[in-house]
């Protein structure tokens, strides 16, 4: 049971790429790529009045779920960080927290020096 069912605003579930109706979208199914495909580069940048932050690119925004990564990662680490383009950043010089928690979720990891 939706939550305005029988209502004047109730709406019927829309397709997010077509707009049409659930039940008549004719879309091919939305595909993720494992990550044992995918190869996410990390490096550890220098900011203004000398922050540092652990950086993860190379992660497709379409084919991974980046707010659930960044959260994963977050916690994983014990520091903030944000989303920004499809680029990942964690505050801190976390290089090798992040390398072990991707490995462990399947991506390939590639360091960089930055």
């Amino acid at each position: 049971m939706r939550l305005f069912e029988g209502t004047p605003f109730d709406r019927l579930p829309r397709c997010e790429r077509c707009g049409e109706l659930e039940a008549e979208c004719a879309c091919p199914p939305q595909t993720r790529t494992s990550p044992e495909k995918q190869t996410a580069r990390l490096s550890v940048e220098k900011r203004k009045r000398g922050k540092v932050v652990t950086v993860i690119r190379g992660l497709a925004e379409a084919e991974n779920d980046l707010p659930e990564l960044l959260t994963r990662l977050q916690s994983t680490c014990g520091a903030g960080g944000t989303l920004r383009d499809a680029v990942l950043e964690i505050q801190g010089n976390q290089l090798n927290r992040v390398r072990e928690a991707l490995q462990a979720i399947g991506y390939r990891v590639k360091v960089s020096g930055g």
